[in-house]
Parts: structure tokens; sequence; C-alpha cells
């Protein structure tokens, strides 16, 4: 299971909401209140008096609350998009039975979320119990239960995650009814991402800094993560660097306890999935190959919560890597 959040996630989160409040604070002033479709919504209108919207997704064409408030959420990414966007969710589901929600979540904001099964694994019963109005998910995870989740609650489905992450937000923002609490929490992102890159020392330098993402797995090879993964377009849009072997297109790459020179960078971040006696780690940082890589000699090897870089997708869980990189690397 991920590991629990450390105080320093708690207190990113914190900052990271701080922000991300202060503007959709702004955007709320500009939109209807619950109940009401904003103006010139993408997919309004099957008529004012019905108090719903269509909107177009993976499977197809959904009616929708005008404004959502009942809502359930099956992935990682949509119950980010929903505690960023003002909400909190009524359930969730957890990576792991027995696990938490995402820790790097002010708890406050998920004290009234119940959970009702595991990502890819819903409790329908349970869902059903909570009466909601709106389900998320994709087609990665639900695609298969679509016809019975959508007898239960409107249900929409972006196509995959990770990656597209802001392209779902974009969606989950429609089917809530909130896109200009997303319009908010987009710039935020990018201001704090401008902000960064000025910090590092701008795009240049950024761009000659060579980053690598590497995580061990219980019970399974080590990872290093590539440009079509959530934490590569994070990296991406700071411009930063990555090793050639790194820089292509793909999920990750695997690697063995003779193999980690492929993790040559000039910074690493590194995390851990599950009980980390049962990966690689012990073996790959307590060897020669490893303490002679040049990021980990320079004291440039940092680990990072699992949780947040590899679950935490969406614009909060980005905001706080962000913060993480700027604490890292600019100090």
């Amino acid at each position: 299971m991920p590991p629990a959040p450390t105080p320093l996630a708690a207190a990113l989160t914190r900052r990271t909401l701080l922000t991300l409040a202060s503007g959709l604070v702004l955007a709320a002033c500009g939109s209807g209140g619950p109940g009401t479709a904003p103006a010139g919504s993408p997919g309004t209108g099957t008529g004012a008096d019905s108090g719903t919207r269509t909107v177009r997704h993976a499977r197809g064409e959904t009616a929708v609350p005008a404004r959502a408030a009942r809502v359930v959420a099956l992935d990682t990414d949509a119950l980010d998009s929903v505690v960023t966007l003002g909400l909190t969710p009524v359930g969730a589901t957890v990576v792991a039975e027995g696990t938490p929600l995402s820790g790097y979540l002010p708890a406050a904001r998920l004290a009234g979320t119940r959970t009702v099964g595991t990502i890819g694994q819903p409790n329908l019963e349970a869902v059903a119990a909570l009466r909601p109005d709106l389900i998320l998910s994709n087609q990665v995870r639900d695609d298969k239960r679509y016809d019975e989740l959508s007898k239960i609650a409107p249900t929409v489905l972006s196509r995959t995650t990770g990656p597209a992450w802001k392209e779902n937000a974009r969606l989950h923002a429609e089917a809530l009814g909130r896109q200009s609490e997303a319009d908010a929490a987009e710039a935020a992102y990018r201001t704090a991402a401008a902000s960064l890159v000025a910090a590092l020392g701008g795009p240049q330098k950024a761009a000659d800094t060579k980053v690598a993402m590497a995580r061990f797995l219980a019970g399974a090879p080590t990872r290093l993560y590539l440009n079509d993964t959530f934490v590569g377009s994070v990296l991406k849009d700071l411009g930063l660097g990555r090793p050639a072997n790194q820089d292509k297109p793909g999920f990750s790459m695997e690697i063995s306890p003779e193999q980690v020179d492929q993790a040559a960078a000039d910074v690493i971040f590194y995390s851990v999935y599950g009980d980390a006696a049962k990966s690689d780690r012990p073996k790959i940082m307590e060897g020669s190959l490893w303490r002679n890589l040049d990021a980990v000699r320079s004291g440039r090897a940092f680990p990072v919560d699992d949780g947040l870089w590899m679950l935490g997708i969406g614009y909060t869980g980005a905001g706080l890597i962000l913060e993480q990189i700027r604490k890292d690397l600019v100090g």
C-alpha cells in the first residue's frame, strides 16, 4: 500500500489548497449558485426547466445535474478533481482494501466521504446506498460496468487516466458544472510552474537539468517512468530535461539491480509502493552502482511520497509536486 503521508506532504497540501482557494473564490463570484448551469457551458441544454446538461464523454452523451452535489469518484484523478473544485465526494474508491483515501488531500475535506470498494472493483451496492447524483470514472477502470453504474446515477467516463489528467479535469469540471473553478485551478498551477522555472534559473537551466523518476515496487521490478505518465507530464510542464533513455513515449521501463546505471541523471526522485523490504530498494540502494550515480554522489536523489507522485493525478496533486521539487532543488 502507499506509505502514509509525511508531515511535509500535509504542510504542502495546506499551502497549495490556499493558493487554489484564492483563485476559486474569485471564480465562484462570477458563477451561478447550486442548481444553476454556468452561462455558455459546453453541452448545456436539455432545457432551462429540466435542471440538467448533456455532457459528451468516452461512452457517449449523458444528462447530468446542472450542478452536481452528491458525487462518487471511482479513481484518484476524479477524487482530486472533486476536491480541487470545492466539493466533498459522498463516496470514493481506495487503492487497496483497508487503505485510506488519498493522503495528500486534506483529511477535513474527506471527512464525510465513504469508501465504496477498491479502484477497478467498486462495490455497486455501496455506491447505490449513497444516492449519488453523479459518478465519475474512466474506461480503464470501469468501462465494463458502465451500464450498471448508469442505472445508479448519471455516469461520466474519461477515456484513460495519467498523462491525460488536464483533459480529464476539464471533463470532470464540465460534468460537475464547475468550469470557472477549474479555470482558476489551472491558472494557479500555471503560475506556480512558471514561478518554479524562474527559481530554477530559467528555462535553459531547467532544460539542462536531467531528471529521472524511479519507483521501487514490492514483488516487482523497479521502474523508471517515461513521458506518457502523470509525473512525466509535470516534469515536461516545467521544461526539465530527461535522460535520453527516458525521454520518450511510453509508460515505464523496468530495471534490475544490475541495471541501475539506466537511472543515471542529474536529479533522481524515487518512491516506494508497498513493503520496501519486498522491493529491490535495499539491494539497489546498498549497492555500489546506486552509490556511484552522479545524483546520489551529489546529494540530489530525493525520496518522495508514492501516493502523491504516482496517484495524485490532478491539479491539487500536481501543485504539491511542484512544491516538493521547489523544496528539493531550490531550497
